[in-house]
């Protein structure tokens, strides 16, 4: 997590929400502890959690860590967004959280203890804000002698599977933290900084492994500009104010309708700074501070470093743009053998499981985190006068199931298959079958796709078949839940290591495509260079993926949102999971997709632009804090546009410069009516072969006409990176 309050971290303990990882953190071995009852006023789930918040707070101090002990952990979380649940929990929700605060505050850290969206918190814990504006939503403490603080401000959105991209600008973040430290914030922590993977089978219910990608770092820890750089420019205004933020007295101007002044000053010192705010969403508009009028576009806040100079507008961007290419590697066509060995023929049925109850059982309590996939299977006798009389009539399986998916069969044969969603995790499968006079079989793989991330009664969460029946024959329904079922926990492939890099104990075939239950592998090199690996798994279906043995998460590439794509299909493969030669790639495949068209891809942030108009402020660089005073350290306060490649990485190509009023975004820009051709040739010869360049931002520079009707006085430019070449002296 990041902290603005200079290098500092923030330690959470318990119920930790920050990758949507199972369980809320929690070991699934809890779950089984008799008479156990999570997050509430249970002596058998405190006494559990009292003895590992000890355990971590004492290793931290051993390692010196704490800030008290001249260490980097400045705040100590003890709980998570609590508030919410006291009302399930009712009286022995309070008791709960005020012993939790106590059993925290026992630790003796030296730091201070804070709690998440808990508004009436113990008296000696903080609480804090979690959400997208919390400047504008939180009232605060009861206690106004406790910091403002905000531990979750949410860069995007959590994705499940299921969801639509989620996507949160760098304007509206800034617009946020600036009007968060205007109205007395103390400090502002990012969710996510940085997206991540959750590997294996690690994420929670139905979250992707890719479930954070729009953090100002994406998930391959590549700044996702303009979010990072525009957030790093605030950060640095916010800097540059420092000392009348810490030690001026505030004050509030209103400066018309939705308008508003924010003033941090020390008189004395003529240290002064001054957040001006529009709240308008439509309409920008012109204000008076001080006897000098200030420009405040739309719903944003200008920062006046010394109450005089716009040192930053959250409006306006300055830091240079990136787009996210995803490149072919020859990788994915050499070598393009896929071996199989499948699960579907070998469907179980009832006289060959071993599990047996007279009702299907719950899957977790079964599998008990060790696998995603439980069978469940039952045999029915059928009479000639139970099927139906007419040749256009099937009867129907309806297999009802707590979550979260399921892949159905009636004697051996592939009749369907249904999920849940996020939100409603129970769904029912309804399919037309074919069954025959005398036995019949009904195999039923459940599987899950995580343990709950949050909520109350965790411990008594469900999930799996609970009920079975067949519809439609002459003697009417046919309610198999209590007709005896066998159970069998995980894959066969999963038992005998099929995901392995060697391949485990089974005998791969030339593979067959488009099979459901079937593992399938391939091996391949890696691709040269430094770039992220990814594999494009938009030609399967559902299932799970390894190299080398490695789980890169669950697929399901099957389930497409509401924009007709699924929610994710690029998945993430660290280089330090990869060799040279040789790596294996191990699919299992639950419903069945081609394999030989998925696709092995490298990641770029080579497309680099920047969007710059001459009303922009000056760079908030320009300025330096000297002696308490606002400096200019630059030349002149005009905007510049700064273009700078990856690390080891040049500017190869000028793919797009134009002055006037151009539009589109990063990778997509087209020319306005008052586009200067002379544009790129200035932009070439400032920028090829270099890293970095620096461009003013001038009609002056690029012969642009001020008075061309529509003109932005902006300059769009894209610039394409690429790894400087080698010459032979070299």
């Amino acid at each position: 997590m990041a902290c603005f309050a200079g290098p500092g971290f923030k330690i959470e303990l318990l119920e930790d929400h920050c990758s949507r990882t199972l369980f809320q953190g929690l070991p699934y071995w809890l779950r089984e502890v008799p008479d156990i009852i999570f997050r509430t006023d249970n002596e058998p789930f405190k006494k559990l959690m009292q003895k590992f918040v000890t355990l971590v707070v004492n290793k931290l101090k051993e390692a010196k860590l704490f800030a008290s002990q001249g260490g980097p952990i400045i705040l100590a979380q003890i709980e998570n967004e609590y508030q919410h649940m006291e009302a399930a929990f009712k009286e022995n929700g309070t008791r709960y959280i005020e012993w939790a605060a106590k059993m925290a505050i026992s630790t003796d850290i030296g730091v201070p203890w804070i709690m998440c969206k808990q508004t009436k918190a113990p008296a000696d814990v903080i609480p804090t804000c979690n959400g997208r504006h919390c400047g504008d939503t939180w009232p605060g403490p009861v206690d106004k002698n406790k910091p403002l603080l905000w531990t979750e401000n949410w860069t995007a959105q959590y994705r499940v599977f299921g969801d639509p991209p989620s996507q949160r600008s760098a304007e509206d973040i800034a617009f946020a933290v600036a009007r968060f430290f205007s109205v007395g914030g103390s400090m502002v922590n990012y969710y996510m900084y940085h997206g991540g993977t959750n590997f294996g089978r690690t994420g929670a219910s139905f979250v992707m492994p890719r479930y954070y990608d729009e953090a100002p770092l994406d998930e391959f820890g590549m700044f996702k500009e303009p979010k990072w750089g525009h957030l790093k420019d605030l950060h640095h205004a916010l800097r540059l104010c420092k000392n009348a933020l810490l030690f001026g007295t505030p004050s509030t101007q209103p400066l018309g309708k939705l308008y508003e002044a924010r003033v941090f000053e020390i008189p004395e010192q003529k240290v002064c700074v001054a957040f001006l705010s529009n709240h308008n969403t439509k309409e920008d508009g012109t204000v008076t501070f001080r006897g000098q009028k200030y420009f405040v576009p739309r719903r944003s806040v200008s920062i006046l470093g010394d109450c005089k100079t716009v040192v930053f507008s959250t409006q306006y961007v300055n830091a240079q743009h990136n787009q996210r290419t995803f490149h072919f590697t020859d990788q994915t066509v050499q070598n393009n053998v896929w071996e199989m060995y499948t699960e579907g023929d070998q469907v179980p049925t009832y006289k060959f499981s071993t599990d047996r109850s007279e009702k299907p059982l719950e899957a977790y309590n079964m599998t008990k985190d060790k696998t995603d996939y439980l069978w469940y299977t039952t045999s029915f006798l059928l009479d000639p006068e139970d099927l139906p009389s007419r040749l256009d009539i099937k009867p129907v399986l309806e297999a009802s199931s707590h979550g979260h998916a399921m892949v159905a069969f009636v004697n051996k044969k592939l009749v369907g298959c249904g999920h849940g969603t996020k939100m409603n995790k129970a769904f029912s499968l309804e399919k037309p079958i074919d069954v025959k006079v005398g036995i019949n079989h009904i195999s039923i793989l459940s599987s899950t796709l995580g343990l709950q991330d949050s909520g109350s009664y965790l411990e008594r969460r469900q999930a799996g078949v609970h009920s079975v029946t067949i519809q439609g024959l002459n003697t009417g329904t046919l309610d198999l839940t209590s007709n005896g079922w066998g159970h069998i926990v995980g894959l066969d492939g999963e038992r005998k290591q099929a995901f392995t890099e060697k391949g485990g104990e089974v005998q791969w075939q030339p593979a067959v495509f488009d099979k459901p239950l079937t593992w399938y592998r391939r091996r391949f090199d890696m691709p040269s260079g430094e770039d992220p690996v990814v594999i494009d798994m938009n030609p399967m279906g559902k299932g799970i993926l390894f190299v080398n043995g490695e789980g890169l998460g669950r697929y399901w590439s099957s389930y497409k949102h509401a924009l007709g794509r699924p929610s994710q299909y690029l998945y993430h493969v660290p280089r330090c999971f990869l060799k040279p030669t040789g790596n294996v790639l191990t699919i299992f495949e639950e419903e069945g997709g081609r394999p030989d068209a998925i696709m092995i891809l490298t990641v770029k942030r080579d497309n680099i632009c920047s969007f710059i108009s001459e009303t922009n402020p000056g760079h908030v660089r320009s300025w330096e804090t000297k002696d308490s005073q606002l400096t200019m350290v630059a030349d002149d306060l005009k905007p510049r546009a700064v273009l700078t490649c990856p690390e080891k990485k040049m500017i190869q190509q000028v793919v797009f410069a134009s002055y006037g009023n151009p539009l589109g975004i990063c990778g997509n820009y087209t020319f306005g009516n008052c586009h200067t051709p002379k544009a790129k040739e200035i932009v070439e010869k400032a920028c090829v072969g270099k890293r970095s360049c620096v461009l003013a931002v001038s009609h002056e520079v690029y012969g642009g006409d001020l008075n061309c009707p529509g003109t932005t006085a902006t300059l769009a430019v894209q610039a394409k990176c690429s790894k400087r070449q080698r010459t032979a002296e070299q």
